[in-house]
């Protein structure tokens, strides 16, 4: 990993990547995936904010917010998906996007939701400073089925005092 590692807000030119990338071996079962209709949608939509990772000048990863910016202050991080996943990239990706989120917005406080047997996630978000609340029973429709999600969440206190 070099020391480039730098974020950008996405945009339409960048879908094709995001689409390769959330169709990558493994993803499917973890982080979902969207038809290019629906992507597009959301880039207009008013509520959702693409962030892609470059190290260099390489792309390594994307994140998709929701409710950004939104007046309630609580912005779901709704996936998170890098090209070499088990390498650090998705600890930088989402910690960039984190410290994006609450420097650049007045948001309060950021969600994450995961399946609870998805350990890795786990622990790189409870890394970035994320606490687990609990159990959604049922809250996620995935692959034809309603699975549980563990939901995570990172208060803008908490990230301050651990940033200060």
């Amino acid at each position: 990993m070099g020391t480039t590692f730098h974020l950008v807000r996405g945009g339409l030119d960048d879908l094709p990547f995001i689409m390769a990338t959330e169709r990558l071996e493994g993803y499917d079962r973890l982080v979902g995936r969207w038809d290019e209709q629906r992507h597009r949608d959301a880039f207009v939509d008013g509520s959702h904010a693409y962030f892609i990772g470059y190290d260099g000048p390489a792309p390594v990863g994307f994140a998709m917010l929701r409710f950004w910016n939104a007046v309630e202050r609580t912005t779901l991080v709704r996936r998170v998906a890098v090209v070499s996943p088990g390498q650090g990239q998705g600890r930088r990706l989402l910690a960039a996007v984190v410290a994006h989120a609450f420097r650049e917005t007045d948001v309060h406080r950021l969600v994450i939701g995961l399946f609870p047997d998805n350990l890795r996630a786990r622990r790189m978000y409870e890394a970035i400073g994320f606490k687990a609340e609990g159990i959604s029973r049922g809250s996620a429709y995935f692959g034809g089925e309603y699975r549980d999600e563990l939901a995570m969440s990172l208060l803008r206190p908490e990230w301050e005092a651990a940033n200060a």
